[in-house]
Order: C-alpha cells, then sequence, then structure tokens
C-alpha cells in the first residue's frame, strides 16, 4: 500500500463494536470485492470492500473475515482468510500479506490461508443460530452486477438452508456513518493532499491549456503524496462544460474568459476527500461571475451553519433551498413571481440549482448512510451548492467537506483558498 499502515486500535474497536450489535449465537462472513476484467487479461486496479476494510484493514483481493463471537472453539472467534502467497504470485504480482503481517494490520489473531476457508467454516457454522451475510445496500446502488456477496449469499443458503438469515448492512450503516478520532484524521489527511493538489493547480492555470493537463497536475501531487489516487473520476469542466454535472471527458481547451469548474478529491487509506472549487481560467473573475460565485459562497457559508447535529435531512436541504432562492432572486435569475407560482415538487430555484446540498463521505465517496436519520456527531458530510447558468456559458459550485461536532462543526477544508480575491491573488502572484 502507498499508504502509511494505519493503528490496528481502529480496527480491533469497529469489530467490537459490530460484535455488540450481533443476536446471541450468531456467526458474521464478509467477502473482499471481486477483481473486475478490464480487458483481455488486465482486470481493474482492485477497489476493497468497505465493510471488510472497516473491520479488519485487510486491503487485499480474496480475503475473507470471519465473526462468531459465540464459537464453543475459541480459536475460531476471529478469523481472518487469506490468498496463499508463493514464488510464482511474489515474482509476478509483488507483496501479498504473510500471515504474520496480517495479524499486525487487523489485530486478529487466527489467520489462515484461504484453502481452509471451507472445511473451518462447515466446522462451526452448525453450531450458530443466525448468519450475518453482507451486501451493497447503499441506496444510490442500482443492483445490476451479480458480485461476490451474492453470489456468496446463494451458495450458502444452498448448503445451510435452515439457519436464520441476517443483514449485516443495517449495522454498518449505524457503526460507519459515526467517524472515530482516527478516521477524521485519515479524512483529514486526504484533504490535506487535495489542498495542495488544488493550490498547484492555481499557479499552473492560464488560457489555452486544457481541461486534460489539470486532471495530470491533480494526480501527479496526488501520488506524491502516497494518495492511492482519485476518490473519484475527477471533473475538470471549464466553460459550458460545468452545466453537465457529472463531465468527466475532460479533454476541451480552457478559453480566456472562461471558468473552470473542479470536482476532485483525494482517496488516502480508502479514506476519501471530495472537493469542489470554480477559478478564472485567466486569473480574474467578471464582475457578473464574481457576483454568482459569492452568491454560492454565501449559501455555502450558511448551510454549514445549519448542518447540525440533530438536523434532518429534509428540513435542511429545503433551508439550503430558501437561502438559494433569495439568492437566485438577488441575482435576477428567478423573480418573486416564479417563487409564488412555484409547484411544491419542483421549487424555482431548481431550475438553476438541481441536486442535493450534502452527502455522507468516508471510506466511500457517497458513504453508507441513511438519509431517514437526523445528522449526529461524528458525521462528516459535503457541503456543496450550486448555480448553473447553461444561457451565460458557466456554472459554479463550491464544496467542502464538514465535520459535525457537539460543539458545532469543523470545516476539513477550512485552509484551502475560496474567497474569490484569495484564488485572484493566488492565481496572480
Amino acid at each position: 500500500m502507498k499508504y502509511k499502515q494505519i493503528n490496528n486500535l481502529l480496527f480491533v474497536q469497529n469489530r467490537s463494536n459490530f460484535i455488540k450489535r450481533l443476536k446471541t449465537n450468531a456467526i458474521a462472513i464478509f467477502q473482499s470485492n471481486d477483481e473486475f476484467p478490464r480487458s483481455g487479461d488486465q482486470n481493474f486496479l482492485f477497489k476493497q470492500n468497505a465493510d471488510l476494510f472497516y473491520l479488519s484493514g485487510i486491503d487485499q483481493e480474496q480475503s475473507i473475515l470471519l465473526l462468531y463471537p459465540n464459537c464453543p472453539n475459541p480459536l475460531y472467534r476471529e478469523v481472518l482468510f487469506l490468498r496463499q502467497t508463493n514464488d510464482h504470485i511474489r515474482v509476478w504480482e509483488g507483496h501479498k500479506y504473510t500471515k504474520e503481517q496480517a495479524n499486525i494490520v487487523s489485530g486478529i489473531k487466527t489467520v489462515y490461508w484461504l484453502s481452509d476457508f471451507e472445511q473451518i467454516l462447515h466446522s462451526v457454522i452448525h453450531y450458530a443460530d443466525h448468519i450475518y451475510l453482507n451486501s451493497n445496500e447503499n441506496d444510490r446502488y442500482a443492483h445490476t452486477v451479480t458480485y461476490r456477496d451474492i453470489r456468496f449469499i446463494n451458495q450458502l443458503k444452498e448448503k445451510y438452508p435452515l439457519h436464520h438469515y441476517e443483514r449485516a448492512a443495517p449495522i454498518m450503516r449505524d457503526l460507519r456513518v459515526i467517524k472515530s478520532d482516527t478516521e477524521v484524521e485519515l479524512t483529514q489527511k486526504a484533504c490535506n493532499i487535495t489542498k495542495d493538489a488544488f493550490n498547484r493547480v492555481l499557479k499552473f492555470v492560464k488560457p489555452g491549456i486544457s481541461e486534460y493537463e489539470i486532471e495530470a497536475e491533480i494526480i501527479h501531487e496526488f501520488i506524491k503524496q502516497r494518495a492511492t489516487g482519485h476518490g473519484y473520476t475527477p471533473i475538470i469542466a471549464s466553460g459550458n462544460n460545468a452545466n453537465i454535472l457529472h463531465y468527466v471527458d475532460n479533454n476541451q481547451i480552457c478559453n480566456d474568459g472562461d471558468l473552470i469548474l473542479m470536482d476532485f478529491g483525494a482517496e488516502y487509506a480508502n479514506y476519501n476527500a471530495d472537493l469542489t472549487r470554480t477559478i478564472p481560467v485567466n486569473g480574474k473573475f467578471s464582475r457578473r461571475q464574481k457576483d454568482v460565485y459569492n452568491a454560492v459562497l454565501n449559501v455555502l457559508n450558511e448551510a454549514k451553519k445549519i448542518m447540525v447535529d440533530g438536523a434532518l435531512w429534509n428540513t435542511y436541504h429545503e433551508q439550503v433551498g430558501e437561502i438559494m432562492t433569495e439568492e437566485l432572486i438577488k441575482l435576477k435569475l428567478i423573480s418573486i413571481t416564479d417563487v409564488k407560482n412555484q409547484p411544491k415538487s419542483q421549487p424555482a430555484y431548481k431550475k438553476y440549482f438541481m441536486h442535493g446540498t450534502s452527502h455522507h463521505l468516508g471510506i466511500d465517496v457517497h458513504d453508507l448512510a441513511s438519509r431517514y436519520t437526523p445528522f449526529a456527531a461524528g458525521n462528516i458530510l459535503t457541503c456543496e451548492p450550486g448555480i448553473y447558468i447553461p444561457e451565460e456559458g458557466f456554472g459554479i459550485r463550491l464544496e467542502n467537506d464538514i465535520l459535525i461536532t457537539k460543539d458545532g462543526n469543523i470545516d476539513l477544508m477550512a485552509n484551502i483558498p475560496i474567497i474569490a480575491e484569495e484564488i485572484e491573488e493566488l492565481m496572480n502572484a
């Protein structure tokens, strides 16, 4: 791994918290993600299953975690199964965990090779009453591919049809949304790397460069600082491209007088940053651009104030919509008449601000969380209002990552330039 080893107390505590939520005499099994084919004889870069990583710290393909706290044989109460390495694998693929290294990373004492999994599972599963299995229950995900978790669920139910099967995902959804101090530190590290990439871009951008050249500057800084890479496909959208919310072509020339909307974030130790900034190609906002920019910034600053412990998801977004409505009226993009006549299902502001303001952030960029649970201390959420004006040829979005605490929220990106005049000064230094 590029990143520095994480103190295994994080994973020990995560497992302890998970086990406390299990029914009596239950076994839980977590699988690593599939290795997905890219082309011919190549796979995509492996990305670990978020829940397996959360509970073990193991960042390697073909791994299984078995938790059975009431197992009559104490040896099998916490077991990690790994792909067995050998000289051939070492030569062709490089480092894989030894049993000793896996113990240090995870804090799990009992480590076996994957070839022992079926026999060990069969020897203990009959003594369990409940079996907790995992699947992707992120409500932003639409299930179209039969991945490893689903295949394993089907296999296990065929072999052991009379057990009581339970869902691990609801427990993980409750646990992962509250970040520990270590998780906050890892997220802050990702944010700091992202900050350095943005500052690098500010010194680089000028009329005539291409969007992909900016993307190259960003990944250079990420890898230089031991990030795994991008937390998600970066958006480098100049001019009217900014009005395509998920624009990822990043292949156009940045023209004098245009703005560039950049949405990117580093992934460090599987934890993610998520930043958006909009800057002028020539280093100077026009009067109109700056007015819209400051309107978006005001919405962001006001939204952060109401993003507090106990706030309700829908109420929060409705309040942000009201703030945005006031700004759009000032900009003469909508009128008071538009607001009076708006249907409840489609507020007038949605014409220029059509997406949500926030999402949870963590091991997944759109982290596993319930939209029906109030915000709580320990949540990390994005705050990302935007105004998109196709008829004027530009769009502006600003985004920071916010940690909610009992004493108010903490902006993890407070040290990243965002004031329009500061950006102009840095670009022209």
